[in-house]
């Protein structure tokens, strides 16, 4: 759309004033407004319930609304390559934010604890202090957030979604968002044992990302205790001192970074033990990532299941009640509530489970006990149920192994 970004505002605030009542989040597709169809493909409230917890009529004439006009980067990742002799080596895959490929991943992330608002509310006090320029010497905050817990959990999505979100809330202060992230195995490739210049050299292309103001720049930097890896053994006498050099050039690099107020470095860690206290120490949040509880997966399910409902996979369609529904009525069985009382059942059953596994499960619960073009929400979740069974059977096996 060529159509000025006041211009579409203008009109969805219309739009707002006409559907002035919403319960929790809501999306709009299909507009009765000309201008709306021919230059906007959606519009959503979104983040309700991260400061309501209980769903409840929100009156959109009451409240402050912040309008976030943005277009996707339809693109893709671009890889950042370290040419070295006759190595090319791959250090890096970097985004233009918006990405279209990260469209919608912050909704699907569910979690039990206030974990998506903590990190939005750290970023934005952060930039709170630098825009007041708080003396950093007298109060100090890295811009470093380190995500930890056992794999699957959704870690590094959630950095991505996290880049994707501020850099659509800042759109006002900042013209478009960087992502880049950096392949920790790669920086431990042979060249990289013999040399940091290469991790110097890296670091030199994301300082000139950040030098341009106009954008906001975040370092991911998954599965961070593979620097510690080096840093341990080394001390230990199993890896070569160079290694040691190439763990402290690129914690000296994050330094040097981190000063800038336009960059934010994401980092994630599966293992908690090993990651070392001269990391750690230069984290601001180091936030908890754990599997989902009953009530997480309920939710993760029930988004599951109301997207095959809208590709009529499961046909026809039928109302399932959310869990705060069902507390209402006490999880009273009757033709209302039955099937969300199921589903509530194999949410029980599916706890311990990580969140990658239980988004895949919908998939291997059709292909494995169903494969028709249709299938009754009865149908399913009764495959749903087998497959939950499956999946722990399968690991009992392959912990015998």
């Amino acid at each position: 759309s060529t159509a000025k970004k006041e211009d579409v505002k203008l009109n969805v605030r219309k739009l707002l004033n006409r559907h002035n009542i919403v319960f929790g989040d809501y999306t709009w597709t299909e507009f009765d407004e000309p201008f709306l169809t021919r230059n906007v493909q959606s519009v959503s409230i979104v983040d309700t319930e991260l400061k309501v917890k209980d769903p409840q009529p929100i009156d959109l004439s009451t409240c402050t609304v912040a309008l976030h006009v943005f277009q996707l980067n339809e693109g893709g990742p671009s890889s950042e390559n370290l040419e070295e002799e006759t190595e090319n080596i791959i250090a890096a895959n970097h985004w233009l934010l918006p990405a279209a490929e990260f469209h919608g991943l912050w909704d699907s992330l569910v979690y039990d604890a206030e974990v998506k608002s903590h990190l939005l509310d750290y970023v934005m006090t952060t930039l709170l202090f630098s825009d007041k320029n708080v003396d950093s010497n007298l109060i100090t905050w890295n811009r470093v957030v380190l995500l930890h817990g056992p794999p699957g959990t959704g870690k590094t999505s959630l950095c991505k979604a996290l880049a994707q979100k501020l850099t659509i809330r800042l759109s006002s202060r900042y013209r478009y968002g960087q992502l880049i992230e950096i392949n920790s195995h790669s920086l431990f490739s042979k060249w990289f044992s013999e040399s940091g210049k290469l991790v110097t050299r890296m670091f030199q292309k994301i300082q000139d990302l950040i030098d341009d103001k106009d954008a906001l720049v975040f370092v991911l930097i998954d599965e961070v205790e593979s620097l510690t890896a080096a840093r341990n053994a080394c001390r230990a006498g199993t890896e070569p001192s160079d290694a040691i050099r190439v763990v402290n050039a690129v914690l000296t690099q994050i330094d040097q970074i981190k000063r800038h107020s336009n960059v934010v470095i994401l980092t994630t860690s599966n293992i908690t033990e090993r990651i070392d206290v001269a990391f750690v120490d230069r984290a601001d949040i180091r936030q908890y990532v754990g599997p989902p509880s009953a009530a997480a997966i309920f939710k993760i399910y029930l988004s599951c299941l109301e997207e095959l409902m809208k590709c009529q996979i499961i046909y026809p369609r039928q109302q399932l009640l959310t869990l705060r529904e069902l507390e209402m009525i006490g999880f009273i069985e009757n033709n209302v509530s039955k099937l969300s009382l199921l589903l509530s059942e194999i949410s029980r059953k599916s706890e311990g489970l990580s969140g990658r596994v239980l988004r895949k499960l919908p998939f291997l619960a059709h292909a494995l006990y169903i494969q028709a073009p249709t299938v009754t929400i009865e149908g399913f979740l009764q495959a749903l149920s087998l497959a939950v069974d499956r999946q722990f059977e399968d690991r009992k096996k392959l912990s015998c192994v």
